[in-house]
């Protein structure tokens, strides 16, 4: 496996962020990284996106930093030149996973069914996103889909939350689970780098529990 995405499956918890503004990029960072999750999937939801990743990036190398709702080559390559450091999509476009696997970027195409996960394989990727993973079945649904699929990998992400990530976390085919409810948007405009801290330390120490 790729060496970045070992570091994120040792994780356990991708903190799936949505930021406004890049000035809140270091001071999100400083949170992750002293509540025991020093990793963020930054997604190019908003125009802040490219931005934040190269603040996040440079302010903190040994966080493991990556982009988000990418949806096409181009944004691949804004986000690798910013110090993104792997590729997550909400879809499985084969046109940017191949563009992905043939320069070396670490992606996580999102899939939902069976036919997806064929689609991904064949692009060459084993560890997919399952999104939106509640909406779509949970786990249940990757239990079913990944019987036939031995050597695939799952990331859900979409309705995971403290409630439910114990669950998703105890299952072996589970690479990460992707959640928003330790940085949701609100915490981060309002400044509440604590509240974001405290949270972090909690998802931490469940995957400590866990695995």
């Amino acid at each position: 496996m790729n060496e970045i995405l070992e570091k994120l499956g040792r994780i356990g918890i991708v903190p799936v962020v949505a930021l406004d503004d890049a000035k809140d990029a270091e001071p999100l960072g400083e949170a992750l990284m002293v509540g025991g999750l020093p990793c963020a999937e930054i997604t190019f939801r908003t125009d802040a996106a490219e931005e934040s990743i190269r603040k996040m990036s440079r302010a903190f190398p040994e966080m493991t930093v990556g982009a988000g709702t990418v949806l096409s080559t181009d944004q691949v390559d804004r986000a690798v030149a910013a110090g993104a450091q792997f590729i997550v999509s909400p879809g499985t476009n084969p046109e940017v996973v191949r563009y992905c696997v043939d320069r070396g970027v670490p992606i996580t195409p999102g899939i939902v069914t069976p036919s997806e996960i064929e689609l991904a394989l064949s692009c060459g990727v084993d560890i997919v996103k399952f999104f939106p993973a509640e909406a779509a079945g949970g786990l249940s649904m990757i239990k079913a889909m990944a019987a036939p699929y031995v050597n695939v990998r799952f990331m859900p992400t979409g309705g995971i939350s403290p409630a439910n990530v114990r669950d998703y976390l105890r299952y072996d085919r589970i690479f990460a689970c992707g959640g928003t409810w330790m940085v949701k948007k609100d915490l981060i405009n309002e400044g509440r780098f604590d509240e974001i801290k405290r949270l972090s330390r909690e998802a931490a120490d469940i995957v400590s529990e866990i695995r």
